[in-house]
């Protein structure tokens, strides 16, 4: 999530020129950082400058939320769209998803924490570049999170005298 020196509209809108009022305020609703939007000196017209840095990283995260739902695209990817929110940023974050895919969305989301996948129905999970299960999420998620319920079977490894592998 990259946010650009301009104002939080600018940044919601990707700069397009005269955007729609309407239209920026449904995705920050969407996003549910409206409310905080208007709680900044400016509203949407505060200056963020580069990378967002007048704002914490929580905010940046929920603008660059709301810049993913401009719009009502049909598909919309976030990758690792809650490494710096909290607890309400989370709420916020499945809502959003929940919403995208209410009115016909497709939602892809990449993420290490499995709190940003509460909004989604399936999951693909990989480790080390190799799929470690697909499918409705609960069963996969229970699959690849619950340590395995066999105990371990030790390597054991045999050489005779000269040192081969037997």
């Amino acid at each position: 999530m990259e946010l650009f020196d301009g104002t939080v509209e600018e940044n919601i809108v990707r700069f397009v020129p005269d955007p729609d009022p309407g239209m920026v305020i449904a995705a920050a609703r969407a996003a549910a950082v409206h409310d905080m939007i208007l709680r900044l000196p400016d509203g949407y017209e505060t200056r963020i400058g580069e990378g967002g840095a007048a704002l914490s990283a929580g905010q940046r995260q929920r603008i660059a939320l709301a810049r993913a739902l401009f719009g009502d695209p049909f598909l919309v990817v976030l990758d690792e769209p809650n490494s710096n929110l909290d607890a309400e940023g989370d709420e916020a974050l499945t809502q959003a998803i929940l919403g995208a895919r209410k009115r016909g969305a497709i939602v892809i989301v990449v993420a290490h924490r499995p709190s940003a996948l509460q909004g989604v129905d399936h999951v693909l999970a990989m480790a080390n570049g190799r799929v470690q299960g697909f499918g409705p999420k609960e069963e996969v998620l229970r699959k690849v999170l619950e340590p395995s319920r066999a105990p371990p079977r030790p390597i054991k490894v045999v050489s005779d005298n000269e040192g081969r592998s037997a």
